[in-house]
């Protein structure tokens, strides 16, 4: 298979719950596949299950995807070519094709009632048998069914599977697989509803929609068989399948699981693309992170941009192997997007995270900070405990808070008073010159740097981890700086 042709692929979810880096994943795959060679991303919303399908889901998935910055070429909400886009819109077209199957000995109409398919499994259980239908409507006679059809009776429609031979399905990255088609049931494709299911609705989709890949998860291996079969009933060139790897808890001990993920204020461990976003992390991290869960490109590249990623990706480098997702792996992506940012975008993306904590925060404001914080944080909201200082209220800290390490108050004090001094002599802050000679009143004063540094870092920002000291006092300005070093001195006076 070569990369030459330009690609049809189609993200198709069925929103029934909040959207995860799992569907994120075989998005961003079928994405970077559909740009590398040129062809159409569509987005398709499997929705014919109405009773488990969620607007709010879906309004989550179409923001998700803007924001990881996936745009489609055709969907239910840009219209295209192939619509609609939505099953629940295609309703009469998988009756035809439905009929067509009938028509042609590939599928029959079941009468069955859930009582007797229940009688069924129960003697199936009794002889150890695996469950599967007993294919007594099948060996009704086409008339027989069609007149029971027409009268009104409730049925549904089977897939007629042969019984003898074997199929192969072949999936990109496994390589054949072959079954005994006897081991296959003979499954529903049309319920009584009128309503059809995956195995119908999808493959009649993918065919009319040109797909000519198909990613998806290996949840369907066990049902690929059967859709190969659909496939060559119909008489269609079939799609290069490829089913993704299953992604693995951080413990690399069981699948991951929705119920295994916190809610927004999770921690890191939020599978929910939405609330990675709320947790400070950026997109460009997230789609870097989960490229690599089934993917490389090399045994040492890691860091992609999206663009990167666009020409560096190629479906026979997927790995069918179950990947484990690796937290700590996405804060150190999320610290170096962070850092390649230009300080303007970095600037705008914080402000909301100040808005979040209460404080007023402009682009103006918040604009000669950024550069002070930009390597010393891995997600966006450890931004506010950093530099939210530059905007609260401040109150100058206790005592046991502005004593030196390995100080007493009275020392501290006297170090503090006579780095006032040394601000005093240096007015404009400037930074080369008051850092010497503030490390030489440390020498002085027969003291560590640090213990210095730490006391004004304290005094000037009322914590113990902030931005750069100097530059700190430069925004801050010599006025409030020289207030908070004295009334700290006072505190440690009094003490």
């Amino acid at each position: 298979m070569g990369t030459e042709q330009p690609a049809r692929m189609r993200f198709a979810p069925s929103p029934t719950g909040r959207f995860h880096i799992g569907g994120a994943r075989t998005a961003l795959y079928t994405y970077l596949f559909a740009r590398k060679t040129g062809g159409q991303f569509i987005l398709r919303i499997e929705d014919t299950d109405q009773k488990r399908f969620d607007p709010a889901a879906e309004a989550e998935l179409f923001e998700s995807l803007h924001w990881l910055g996936l745009q489609w070429d055709e969907g239910p909400d840009i219209g295209g070519p192939s619509g609609p886009y939505r099953q629940s819109e295609r309703m009469d077209i998988y009756q035809q094709y439905a009929q067509q199957l009938v028509d042609g000995g590939h599928a029959y109409y079941c009468f069955c009632t859930q009582d007797q398919l229940a009688e069924v499994r129960k003697l199936q259980q009794q002889h150890k048998e695996p469950p599967r239908y007993d294919g007594r409507c099948r060996r009704l006679a086409p008339g027989e069914a069609a007149t029971r059809v027409a009268s009104g009776e409730p049925h549904v429609i089977r897939f007629k599977t042969p019984k003898d031979g074997t199929t192969t399905a072949v999936d990109l990255l496994r390589g054949p697989i072959e079954v005994e088609n006897a081991t296959i049931d003979d499954y529903i494709l049309v319920k009584s509803s009128g309503m059809p299911v995956y195995h119908l609705a999808a493959m009649v989709d993918d065919h009319l929609m040109g797909i000519t890949h198909v990613t998806r998860g290996s949840e369907w291996l066990p049902t690929f068989p059967l859709h190969v079969m659909i496939y060559e009933a119909f008489g269609w060139d079939q799609p290069v399948w490829v089913h993704l790897s299953v992604l693995l808890n951080p413990s690399g001990k069981g699948k991951l699981s929705k119920r295994d993920s916190g809610s927004s204020t999770g921690g890191a461990h939020a599978i929910f693309t939405l609330d990675l976003r709320e947790l400070g992390y950026i997109h460009e991290a997230v789609t870097n992170w989960v490229s690599l869960m089934g993917w490389s490109f090399d045994d040492h590249t890691e860091f992609f941009s999206m663009p990167d990623l666009i020409q560096a990706f190629s479906l026979e480098k997927l790995n069918p192997s179950p990947a484990a997702v690796n937290y700590s792996k996405l804060d150190h992506f999320n610290g170096l997007h962070i850092r390649s940012l230009v300080p303007s975008e970095l600037t705008r993306r914080l402000v909301p995270f100040f808005a979040n904590a209460g404080l007023d925060v402009t682009l103006e404001a918040l604009e000669p900070i950024t550069p002070l914080i930009q390597e010393r944080i891995r997600t966006l909201d450890e931004a506010v405990d950093m530099a939210g200082f530059f905007f609260r209220h401040f109150t100058t800290p206790p005592v046991e808070q502005l004593t030196g390490k390995g100080m007493s108050p009275a020392d501290s004090a006297e170090a503090a008073r006579r780095a006032a001094v040394i601000l005093r002599e240096h007015p404009g802050l400037e930074h080369e010159e008051l850092e010497n000679a503030l490390r030489a009143l440390a020498d002085e004063l027969g003291l560590k740097a640090g213990q210095l540094f730490g006391i004004l870092r304290d005094a000037v920002t009322g914590q113990s981890i902030s931005p750069p000291l100097i530059e700190t006092m430069e925004i801050l300005g010599l006025q409030t700086v020289l207030e908070r070093v004295e009334d700290a001195a006072e505190a440690l006076e009094s003490a």
